[in-house]
């Protein structure tokens, strides 16, 4: 069993680790077993039934969507954060948790104006 996954645009990852999968924000889990080499499991819906088995590397480039861009900047991080802000698919409360996990110090647009962060009782 690996604790290392090299993605497909080449960055090497850890269970520590985030990156953009398909377009959320994903942890690679190794996995004992035979039958499946690993999982990607989504940031805030890991352990939900929500992760996605790979039996190896080849199957995640075959699955590796033009949504995936691997690790990200802290500023890229905080980008997808205002996006997911606007996003009808993301509630605020996950958006918030998905905050304070991801690597990036974060401000919401609009926060010091009673916007989102305030919603949040901040």
């Amino acid at each position: 069993m690996s604790e290392t996954l090299e993605l497909p645009n080449g960055d090497e990852v850890t269970p520590d680790d985030v990156f953009l999968y398909n377009g959320y924000p994903y942890r690679f889990v190794p996995v004992e077993g035979d039958e499946y080499a690993f999982v990607l499991s989504p940031l805030y819906w890991g352990d939900s039934g929500m992760d996605v088995p790979f039996p190896d590397r080849e199957a995640l480039v075959d699955q590796w969507g033009t949504d995936s861009r691997g690790l990200l900047s802290e500023s890229e991080w905080a980008d997808w954060l205002d996006d997911a802000t606007e996003d009808p698919r993301f509630d605020d409360e996950e958006v918030a948790a998905l905050a304070a996990e991801l690597p990036t110090t974060w401000e919401p647009e609009g926060s010091s104006d009673g916007g989102f962060l305030s919603r949040l009782g901040f």
